[in-house]
């Protein structure tokens, strides 16, 4: 992975984590009342909480992948270690979908938002749940690829004793 890239990546991730905290701080300004005359006042705390531990999702997904990028560039992320925090990442998925399909309980019930945006809902957290899988299958891949690490090291052992 080239320094140019890594830096790139870490720009970006820097600036999610920082807009994330903002929208945490804006969140919790309008979970202490500033949304009262809105539509969804009678809904509020829980779309709020919904809202705010979605962003935590994210937050948890962005670190993990600062953590990969760094074994990346130490040249360690074919290691059990790694395997943390793509469970992690999964985890995060999997939540960021649960927590949408509850964004889609809460406006659904009663006639808050019309039945296509619950809809849209329910396809987003199907996406979502769409990544988890997709980061799974790149699970067993890394798995596999440090079973060969693991091989390649013993056979590179055994080579060494011959020698």
């Amino acid at each position: 992975m080239g320094k140019l890239t890594v830096l790139a990546l870490r720009a970006v991730m820097v600036a999610l984590h920082a807009g994330s905290v903002c929208a945490q701080a804006v969140m919790g300004a309008m979970l202490t009342g500033a949304m009262k005359e809105t539509f969804l006042a009678d809904r509020r705390t829980p779309v709020l909480v919904i809202a705010v531990l979605g962003v935590v999702t994210v937050q948890v997904v962005l670190v993990c992948v600062w953590r990969l990028v760094t074994m990346v560039q130490r040249g360690t992320v074919f290691s059990h270690a790694a395997f943390r925090h793509v469970h992690l990442v999964i985890g995060a998925f999997v939540a960021a979908a649960l927590l949408v399909f509850a964004l889609g309980v809460v406006l659904a019930s009663g006639e808050v938002v019309s039945p296509g945006v619950v809809a849209l809902l329910g396809g987003v957290c199907l996406a979502i749940f769409g990544v988890a899988l997709i980061v799974l299958v790149l699970r067993m891949l890394l798995a596999q690829a440090v079973a060969r690490d693991v091989e390649a090291s013993q056979l590179g052992a055994e080579l060494a004793e011959v020698i």
